[in-house]
């Protein structure tokens, strides 16, 4: 494990002495006032695997600080140890936004990062990326949209732990194998009657089964922070660490901060067994076989565990609404957004009133009896029945002209029939 300190490459302006600052777009390190930029230089080495139990070793741990320039501050409120290298100052905590009272000091030693994914998403980009998100949440606050902000979003490197270990499982359980029964059953058919009928039932026999599964595992990615969510942040995945890794150098910190880790590597390789606790019991599944599975006991031995300790980029943006914290994390490298936000209660009310409103109007347009839906500017139908009726009107009488009285008219005598 390296126990020299990291240098730095020339943070100050060789044209305007300025500082310079790691450009996510250029990929290099740039001065914002003068425009000048100074490459990286990039290793031709891989980032290192560190042995787990070498680490455990009393003796063999070895701390150092993330820079000979990198100062450390401590926000009083959720207890994040925060580092950054000058000129950058600490203003406020990028996980709760409260403002950083505590004096900067050296940073502390601690297990230097074997490697690091350095910044893509420019502030600009992860601005958009956030206005995006926010436009998709319907009963968002409005005053939520000052969180595109530039001065609401912070770019963080967070710390993580990766682990390789090689397992071996011995398992027992149970195979089960299905086979079928026909069984006879009556029911009533629709003229009433009684009807006997068949039909397939499914049984299952089962089968005591014991075995070993074997397992290699790689890069498996545990959070070093307990500052942000675990759902969060694995929502946040893919880093595609095998392409974007790249050996540790403290020149990307230039103009970030990064956080000091809260987790420590054995607590870590216990998340770690949790995550391959999940793929050992597939395994054991699939080499029980049959048509289902039941796993009694598994016991694991973890070989050749190595690990590294890695710093990964976010944007943050840490807000308090109505005295309540939530946070939006932005993944640095592919713009994926993760993150909470509170509920309008008067967005939320008038969305329930539209829906009243609508369902009520489409009542009256499919059923057509508009008598109930008032008119603006006409008096409503209901309270003043007589303002729009219709008064009777009394038509005069018809006569009808009669050229002689019919009853003094008289008629001839009906025809007598007879039958002989």
């Amino acid at each position: 494990m390296n126990t020299s300190e990291p240098g730095v490459k020339r943070f100050p302006c060789p044209s305007c002495g300025a500082y310079l600052e790691f450009n996510p777009q250029a990929g290099k390190l740039k001065c914002a006032y003068c425009g000048w930029e100074d490459a990286i230089p990039q290793s031709a080495e891989e980032v290192k695997e560190n042995s787990y139990e070498q680490y455990l070793k009393p003796d063999k741990t070895a701390l150092t600080t993330l820079s000979t320039t990198a100062l450390e501050v401590k926000c009083n409120d959720c207890g994040a140890s925060i580092t950054f290298e000058p000129p950058k100052v600490a203003g406020r905590c990028p996980f709760c936004a409260s403002p950083i009272v505590t004096q900067p000091v050296k940073a502390s030693p601690s297990l230097q990062p074997e490697g690091i994914i350095p910044f893509e998403v420019t502030d600009k980009q992860a601005r958009e990326s956030i206005q995006k998100w926010l436009s998709n949440r319907w009963f968002a606050p409005s005053a939520l949209k000052s969180l595109a902000q530039p001065e609401k979003i912070q770019g963080v490197y967070l710390p993580f732990w990766t682990y390789d270990c090689y397992t071996v499982s011995y398992y027992k359980g149970d195979r089960g194998e299905h086979y079928y029964v026909t069984e006879s059953y009556t029911e009533t058919n629709a003229n009433g009657e009684t009807e006997t009928k068949t039909r397939q039932v499914q049984h299952t026999r089962w089968w005591p089964a014991s075995g070993r599964v074997d397992r290699t595992f790689d890069d498996i990615l545990i959070p070093a922070t307990t500052s942000v969510d675990r759902p969060r942040l694995d929502a946040l995945e893919p880093w595609h660490l095998k392409e974007s890794l790249r050996p540790y150098n403290s020149s990307y910190l230039a103009g970030f901060e990064a956080q000091r880790s809260q987790v420590s590597l054995p607590l870590g390789f216990d998340s770690a067994k949790n995550v391959m606790a999940g793929t050992i019991h597939f395994d054991v599944c699939r080499n029980i076989g049959g048509d289902e599975q039941r796993v009694h006991s598994v016991s694991t031995d973890y070989n050749a565990i190595t690990f590294k300790h890695i710093l990964l980029p976010v944007w943050m943006c840490a807000y308090r609404y109505q005295n309540k914290q939530y946070q939006v994390i932005v993944n640095a490298r592919t713009a994926e957004v993760q993150g909470d936000r509170p509920y309008s209660a008067w967005k939320i009310a008038g969305a329930v009133v539209s829906g009243i409103v609508f369902a009520g109007a489409m009542y009256l347009l499919f059923s057509g009896d508009w008598r109930y839906l008032p008119i603006p500017g006409l008096p409503d139908p209901q309270s003043q029945p007589n303002s729009l009726s219709v008064p009777r009107q009394t038509l005069p009488p018809v006569s009808i002209p009669s050229t002689a009285p019919v009853a003094n008219k008289k008629l001839p005598p009906a025809p007598v029939s007879s039958a002989k």
